[in-house]
């Protein structure tokens, strides 16, 4: 869908031309900290670490994610490029981990509690400057006071169907539910009370014109539609599509079974403009299975789309997939999986910085001393020392800015003698010792760093394409705009972020989120890139190339111009209200998960061992591999569990 081009006139009212103010700002990262939110040790131990030769990652603002410098070797690995002369440090551990996001951080754990006992000699290393992978953390400092955001993976869903050893993680690391629901239970209706509720933007490239519509989801469709700028024709599919009494059924003398395998073989796009007869328009509408999906709804299959609740299901009077199919496949992954564990009734946990709570906590445990504290509470507002991580005297090590570039076994791979690794820091290549490595990366780049993997095992790690996404979040200088708009969240499929929102309204650890709209707040934007017309892997593979090709630049002209359309008739105003924004690109999002319309529809709807991740996975000598790519998983538990699987593999050869 085409995005309006901005004039040079229309960049300088969107305050293009101007610089956020920066009066308490040190490469984009506010010193200001004489707030309560922050102990006073904290506040004196950030601004000792905080200069210009020395930022503090989570509060870096601009282009994060895969930022600058995270990438480049890699791309050069995969383009052929060979580092023969790296220096051969005088380092050996008992495991190398690759990867310091959920699952590599959780094989350190997991190495030290099964196998190596506290003292084993763990060195994670991580091609970013900051740890956590995708769970990472957004900090904004603005008049003395920190506001917090998740700069990748979100939140813990249904905690009580983890496994007992993603649970028990979760409990080493003193995530406690019930203290959790507790300290959270009031605060999050602070919205509601507001009366602010879901909306969605039509925008005029799409539907004609520009028209925020408040109350979705709960005004009667009768009336959305009326105010929107659809025609005739088009209002009266979305009231029979959002119409139960109205529902059809394009095959009413077939069984529910065979209701399900027609729709596992028909996109939701389809199925609603040529089975239902809905305007494309209205079915563009519904293309917020994207935010799930990371494709158009022309990828995603109709059965999927009614197991996650998509509207235009009810005549078919399908019987509901057991819970037992749904958290068992692959294939269900993020949006049937959801469904299911919603329907457990087992809040979500938020935490104020997102998942990246449980990295830091993994950290905090790993590294005596690199986070002060010793609660799920307390470590929220805790700042991390860097200069603990990569320290010679800890048994465990965590080396940032380290692009592993080659893994190979020291002869045999049956053998004793260990596996070598080299990385590349700083434009440097080094090369180290292990007796055994946890490959927790993207399980993509598997086969470029290990060719000595067998054949078959190399390209079904290379089948996955994850899927590419940006989580955009944006200081205001205060949330009055929307308290006018009546909305917290927004749903935009034509918008250049498909949906905007307030982060969860919580209070946790000494931190809050804003209450007075008066008062500055985060505000959450999510782009799922993709380009309809092609397969759910093809789509992944543009989307990530766009994303890649997209400077800082850009991203901060479509944010200015998306939050003046969307809220600018409420009073906001770009120039004068946006006080610092940071854009997390991650090119290789979610892992990959198996979809009936492109892939074997045993893959999607069953677990044969003949899957790819399956296949992938498979142990080669003293290398096991992790990450959620390894369970074509995107959720937190799935890697998890796939760091206690491969430490597990690794204990029967080395332990």
């Amino acid at each position: 869908m085409p995005h309006k081009t901005i004039s040079e006139g229309d960049a300088h009212d969107l305050g293009m031309k101007r610089s956020i103010p920066r009066r308490d700002f040190v490469n984009g990262v506010g010193v200001a900290l004489t707030s309560s939110l922050l102990p006073t040790a904290s506040v004196e131990k950030f601004r000792t670490w905080l200069t210009p030769q020395s930022p503090y990652p989570p509060a870096l603002t601009g282009l994060r994610g895969s930022h600058d410098g995270s990438w480049e070797a890699a791309h050069s690995l995969v383009r052929g490029t060979v580092w023969d002369q790296a220096t051969s440090l005088d380092e050996e551990y008992d495991l190398i981990v690759v990867g310091a996001g959920i699952s590599g951080l959780s094989a350190a754990h997991f190495f030290r509690k099964q196998v190596g006992g506290p003292n084993a000699r763990i060195l994670v290393l991580d091609n970013h400057d900051d740890f956590g992978g995708h769970a990472k953390r957004n900090e904004f400092h603005h008049d003395g006071r920190m506001y917090l955001m998740n700069g990748g993976t979100l939140n813990i869903e249904a905690p009580s169907q983890y496994s007992p050893e993603a649970a028990g993680l979760l409990w080493d690391l003193g995530i406690d539910r019930t203290r959790y629901y507790d300290a959270i239970a009031d605060v999050r209706r602070r919205y509601s009370e507001l009366g602010l509720s879901s909306g969605f933007f039509f925008d005029r490239e799409t539907f004609g014109r520009d028209h925020l519509s408040a109350g979705y989801g709960r005004r009667p469709w009768a009336e959305i539609a009326a105010e929107s700028p659809l025609s005739r024709e088009a209002r009266e599919d979305l009231m029979r599509l959002r119409d139960v009494s109205a529902s059809i059924d394009p095959w009413p003398e077939e069984s529910s079974d065979e209701k399900k395998r027609r729709l596992a073989g028909i996109s939701y796009l389809n199925y609603l403009t040529e089975l239902l007869g809905i305007d494309p328009k209205v079915a563009f509408m519904h293309d917020g299975a994207g935010y799930i999906y990371c494709t158009g709804i022309d990828a995603v299959p109709a059965l999927y789309a009614w197991n996650s609740g998509y509207p235009g299901f009810d005549g078919l009077n399908l019987e509901p997939t057991p819970p037992s199919q749904l958290i068992g496949e692959p294939g269900g992954a993020h949006g049937r999986e959801n469904q299911w564990r919603a329907s457990m009734g087992d809040p979500t946990m938020y935490f104020p910085d997102g998942n990246a709570t449980i990295t830091r906590l993994l950290v905090r445990g790993l590294i005596p001393g690199s986070i002060p504290g010793s609660s799920m509470e307390d470590v929220v507002l805790a700042a991390a020392d860097y200069g603990r991580l990569d320290n010679a005297s800890s048994p465990v090590r965590i080396r940032l800015n380290s692009t592993v570039v080659n893994v190979r076994h020291l002869g045999d791979p049956d053998s004793n003698q260990g596996v070598e690794v080299t990385y590349v820091k700083d434009g440097q290549a080094s090369r180290i010792r292990g007796c055994a490595v946890v490959l927790a990366c993207w399980n993509g780049v598997i086969p470029y760093l290990c060719p000595e993997l067998p054949q078959r095992q190399r390209e079904a790690l290379a089948y996955g394409v994850k899927a590419p996404l940006v989580y955009t979040n944006v200081l205001l200088r205060n949330w009055q705009s929307l308290i006018e708009s009546g909305v917290s969240s927004v749903s935009a499929p034509g918008g250049y972020h498909q949906s905007l929102g307030l982060g969860t309204s919580l209070s946790f650890g000494g931190y809050q989120t804003s209450q007075n709209p008066g008062d500055p707040i985060v505000l959450r934007m999510s782009r799922y890139p993709f380009e309809s017309g092609y397969s759910k892997a093809e789509q992944h593979r543009r989307g990530r190339r766009e994303l890649i090709s997209t400077s800082f630049e850009t991203f901060e002209l479509k944010i200015r111009s998306q939050l003046e359309r969307t809220f600018g008739p409420g009073g906001l105003d770009p120039d004068r209200d946006i006080l610092g924004i940071t854009v997390n690109r991650w090119p290789h999002g979610y892992a990959y998960t198996y979809n009936t319309l492109f892939d074997d529809p045993r893959w999607a709807l069953g677990t044969p061992d003949d899957r790819p991740n399956v296949i992938g996975r498979k142990p080669y000598g003293r290398i096991a591999i992790a990450n959620a790519d390894a369970a074509a998983s995107p959720h937190t538990d799935a890697a998890i569990n796939e760091a206690f699987r491969a430490v597990r593999e690794l204990q029967a050869r080395v332990g």
